[in-house]
């Protein structure tokens, strides 16, 4: 079992967080204005009226071309190791959006599967990030139960139960608000590691 920075006395320009670059306590604004603008699209997504599975389509297209942008935003305040990792969620995430947006003669089933998708590997990602980053921050439980809600909304979407366009909208309503709960997380680590850091 590996010790943590603060059980063996050796202090990281990050306190200990080695999943972020030495001065991410800049950036911790960055990922409150994110999380408050996913939060927002979450809770405005339900008074959309999409019932065309092409426009269901597009909107799910950037949705995971926003994610994957934001990916590549946040390598700013990530380390070298963890700065692949992002590099590569984000390609996949554009590379889904793309998937999304390009394919013009879609049905709601191709639309829950691709979105289903994006879904999964998100919630791969933050389950594998809340426990590799458990003995570094006390909010590692946040993304582990973010990933865990990821994942079974994945495994809805990908299973037939039933592809109405208002079942797909909460599911990316759903997917977005988990997006959200991640960033809020993220500032306030970055906000108590600039703080510590002050």
């Amino acid at each position: 079992m590996e010790a943590s920075a603060a059980q063996t006395g050796r202090i990281t320009p990050t306190g200990g967080q080695e999943d972020l670059a030495a001065d991410a306590g800049r950036a911790w604004w960055w990922f409150l204005v994110s999380g408050s603008v996913w939060a927002i699209f979450a809770l405005t997504i339900f008074r959309f009226d999409i019932h065309s599975a092409g426009t269901l389509g597009a909107v799910v297209g950037i949705v995971c071309i926003v994610a994957g942008v934001e990916q590549f935003a946040s390598l700013r305040v990530s380390s070298a190791g963890w700065r692949i990792v992002r590099v590569i969620l984000g390609l996949l995430f554009i590379a889904v959006g793309v998937v999304a947006l390009a394919y013009p003669q879609r049905t709601f089933a191709e639309i829950a599967a691709i979105f289903a998708f994006f879904l999964a590997i998100k919630g791969f990602f933050d389950i594998m990030s809340s426990l590799m980053l458990r003995r570094h921050t006390d909010l590692w439980w946040t993304g582990l139960i973010v990933g865990t809600i990821e994942i079974l909304l994945a495994f809805w979407a990908a299973g037939n139960f039933g592809r109405e366009s208002v079942l797909l909208l909460v599911w990316v309503g759903a997917g977005a608000l988990a997006h959200a709960v991640s960033d809020f997380v993220m500032a306030a680590r970055l906000h108590g590691l600039r703080r510590a850091a002050a």
